[in-house]
């Protein structure tokens, strides 16, 4: 304890030293906990299920037909279930949704799923109150029933522990309450709040329906001693087995077709793994450059304390005594850094919602709690044991005789402590340089990504989505009547230039698996080539003009098409181009689906300039078709408006318009359309954001550890400084020797850095866009900023060492 105190009153003796010290590890253990938080609750943290481990996701892969990744359909899960593999224990399926749920008075739109009978039963969840759906459920008029989520009990009901038959209104239908999943039960990154049956027509079931309606999700759970390859060839098998009487076996072969059994959670995490383990190492390597430059600012501090330490030992100090006051001081300054290093973290995190971090898979379960606690004291820990060990062997190291002489120059152990001291130095800058140019190549990634055109102008233009309830909309016409009704209102609104509808806007998460393969007159005959998937719209005439996408060839849609035969249909350029080269697209037919049927088909009447859908970094190609609302029996759709308002202005009238076409009619996530585009950018900014931090932090501290190095060697060489610029040395001599000593330093530092940068932008190429791994020209940029930075904190000392007064350092010595 009194080794603690004579610590405590040396660390508030030199107050700078102090703050700066627990500064740096703070910074540097700050940023590692807010990131170790994202890869915890992601990557690390197993699913809230029993047995998680064991839970698989199914999926269908057409590559063929440029399908690299659909759901499964309800013929499938049939096929799949009770035993047909017996690598799986059960089989079930999901289906997100919303409906509308009416309360008090009020409608609101709420997030639901539709599951399969042993939906829970896979996951291994237990409900709290009630049973699971039943087999019957899966009957239409047999399905109005629901599984609560603990949320939805309390707040829709109160938490009323005999909810179990109790009704509520779900799209104008009165669904019966059978059960309550436990308190804080989510699926995945769901927000969804109570359970449906997953009801559907029998035909549904028929073989012939395997590889249509793929909307499907399939979750499976492997039995007691099955491995992911057994599931795998037992799904191959029968997929096989099926193909020997598929109605479309040619087709499906040709495309590809496959079913992939994967982990459930690394395929939820897959599309985020990359970039977090990247930015996992990133903070690492700053909490490397932290260390060394706390180890360099410990070892100057005791450097300079070596002649008290040795009229201790003089006075009858041992050196154990003064080796554990140097430990009691390093205790002292990691647990200072330990508890700033929290907060920082908890602010970090807060920092990291505010970049859109929720938005990740499982981002909602990404929280400061005590694992992060334990990590962080683990790392603290760690820390301080490294540099205890360091101070410790120094302090033993002290000798009486040398600490009591009053010049140490050119001493074995003055030579030593300088070497370690510029190595230091020099790994602080390689490090720095890595971490500055994997900033630099994630920031020049996302500027690609930025220039990157989507295909249509979004300013001045919102969106909202609109899903329309059974009860009151019992059929085409009356759906056809309310958008038609919707569509003059809007169009009324002051300042409305255009208003139009989409069945799945791009950059809508979620509603873009809207994916058709079509058989083309006269091009599906053609030798081995598979059918092609492309994305498929249903849009109002005005769609394209209200996102400003340019007609390339022919017109566009009209009212009457919704009507009219032949049926008429827009297609992008990428269509045009893969089916039509060099031709004529105008008037050319296809169908949706495996079969040209000239009695189905649709009737091509133009060609627009191609958009991006799914994301800004899909590749060209996809294409799109365009075909009349209204052709289709139409669900749900999202409204297109563009205006000569501020957003903020035009959104409350469309909401009140949507209104009185009909009151009880909620309309969702209305907000502008550039914002769709910005939240799918997540996975870009917020890592080059947060390089982009981590990296100036470590510049800082390389820079004010080559500060530190110098500032002490000339603080240390006083009296040679001095003799030199007495017998006649130039201040320009003195300053050119300390600034070339520290710019060795940094050229040597930055020659070590280049490999480890190349190294890392290897790495990170696949969570790169447009951009190699080595860009010479952002390397030389990455190069010359390090340099200029470092060069600063060189030239500060130097000048200092110039300026050295003779007559006064010869005093003082």
């Amino acid at each position: 304890m009194s080794d603690l105190r004579f610590a405590l009153r040396q660390l508030l003796k030199s107050p700078g030293f102090t703050a700066v010290a627990v500064l740096t590890l703070a910074i540097c253990l700050g940023a590692n906990l807010t990131i170790l938080g994202v890869v915890d609750a992601i990557l690390l943290r197993a699913l809230p299920f029993a047995e998680p481990e064991r839970l698989a996701i199914v999926f269908n892969r057409y590559p063929g037909a440029g399908i690299d990744r659909i759901s499964s359909s309800l013929a499938s899960y049939f096929d799949r279930r009770s035993g047909a593999i017996q690598a799986f224990a059960s089989v079930s399926i999901y289906q997100e949704s919303s409906v509308i749920v009416s309360e008090a008075g009020r409608s609101r739109r709420v997030p639901t799923m539709r599951v399969s009978p042993e939906f829970f039963a896979t996951l291994g969840v237990p409900l709290a109150l009630g049973q699971p759906f039943q087999e019957e459920n899966l009957a239409y008029r047999a399905d109005e029933v629901a599984v609560l989520t603990d949320e939805f009990w309390r707040g829709h009901f109160n938490a009323d522990p005999n909810v179990i038959g109790r009704t509520f209104d779900n799209d104008g239908a009165r669904i019966s309450v059978i059960g309550v999943l436990p308190r804080g039960f989510r699926f995945l990154s769901s927000r969804t709040q109570f359970f449906r049956p997953a009801s559907h027509d029998p035909k549904d079931r028929l073989p012939a329906q395997r590889h249509s309606n793929l909307d499907w999700n399939m979750v499976a759970r492997l039995a007691p001693g099955a491995g992911w390859q057994t599931a795998q060839a037992q799904m191959d098998a029968l997929n096989a087995h099926q193909l020997e009487d598929d109605p479309i076996k040619d087709t499906v072969q040709k495309a590809g077709f496959r079913t992939q059994v994967a982990s459930l959670h690394e395929d939820h995490v897959r599309q985020v793994k990359r970039t977090l383990v990247l930015l996992q190492v990133g903070v690492v390597f700053l909490l490397l450059i932290g260390v060394v430059n706390l180890a360099n600012l410990l070892l100057i501090r005791a450097s300079g304390r070596t002649q008290e330490m040795a009229v201790r030992q003089a006075l009858g100090a041992g050196r154990w005594q003064l080796a554990r006051s140097a430990l009691a001081e390093v205790l002292l300054l990691v647990l200072g850094a330990a508890a700033t290093g929290l907060l920082f973290s908890a602010g970090g995190l807060r920092l990291l919602s505010t970049l859109g971090a929720e938005q990740l898979p499982l981002g909602g379960t990404i929280r400061l709690d005590g694992r992060l606690v334990l990590a962080g004291l683990g790392i603290t820990a760690l820390v301080g044991v490294l540099l205890a060990l360091l101070l410790t062997g120094f302090s033993l190291g002290v000798k009486l005789a040398p600490g009591l002489k009053l010049a140490t120059r050119g001493g074995t152990a003055g030579r030593s402590a300088q070497k370690l001291h510029h190595g230091f130095v020099v790994a602080q800058v390689a490090l720095a340089f890595v971490l500055l140019s994997g900033a630099g190549l994630l920031g020049l990634s996302l500027q690609r990504v930025l220039e990157t055109p989507v295909g249509f102008n979004t300013s001045r233009v919102v969106s909202g989505r609109i899903a329309f309830p059974w009860s009151g909309y019992t059929n085409q016409a009356l759906r056809l009547a309310f958008v038609d009704r919707l569509v003059t209102t809007v169009r009324a609104l002051p300042g409305v230039s255009h208003v139009a509808l989409n069945s799945s806007l791009p950059f809508t998460a979620g509603q873009n698996e809207n994916e058709n393969a079509v058989a083309v007159e006269g091009w599906e005959s053609r030798g081995d080539q598979s059918l092609r998937s492309h994305h498929r719209l249903d849009v109002t005439p005005d769609y394209w003009r209200a996102l400003d996408i340019p007609l390339l060839r022919g017109r566009l849609i009209e009212d009457a098409d919704r009507h009219r035969q032949p049926r008429a249909c827009v297609v992008d350029q990428a269509v045009a181009q893969l089916y039509w080269p060099g031709a004529d697209p105008i008037g050319r037919r296809f169908t949706l689906g495996p079969k040209f049927d000239p009695d189905d088909a649709f009737t091509v009447a133009g060609v627009v300039a191609g958009t991006k859908h799914a994301n800004v970094t899909e590749p060209e190609g996809k294409g799109a078709i365009y075909l009349p609302y209204g052709v289709r029996w139409p669900e749900s759709f999202s409204l297109v408006v563009r205006s000569s308002l501020p957003d903020a202005a035009v959104i409350p009238m469309i909401r009140q318009a949507v209104a009185q076409c009909d009151p009880g009619m909620p309309i969702d996530d209305l907000r502008p359309v550039q914002s769709l585009i910005d939240d799918s950018l997540v996975v870009h900014r917020s890592p080059a954001v947060l390089a982009a931090v981590f990296a100036g932090v470590a510049l800082l501290l390389a820079s004010l550890g080559t500060y530190g190095v110098l500032a002490y060697a000339v603080s240390q060489r006083q009296r040679e400084i001095g003799v030199r610029l007495a017998l006649g040395a130039r201040p320009g001599q003195v300053l050119a020797q300390f600034f070339g000593q520290g710019a060795r330093l940094c050229l040597l530092g930055l020659a070590i850095g280049v490999p480890g940068a190349w190294a890392a932008g290897r790495a990170m190429q696949s969570a790169l866009f447009g951009v190699g791994a080595f860009p010479p020209g952002l390397i030389i940029a990455a190069c010359l900023s390090l340099a200029v930075i470092v060069s600063l904190a060189i030239l500060l000392p130097s000048l200092r060492a110039s300026r050295v007064d003779p007559m006064a350092a010869l005093r003082s010595e």
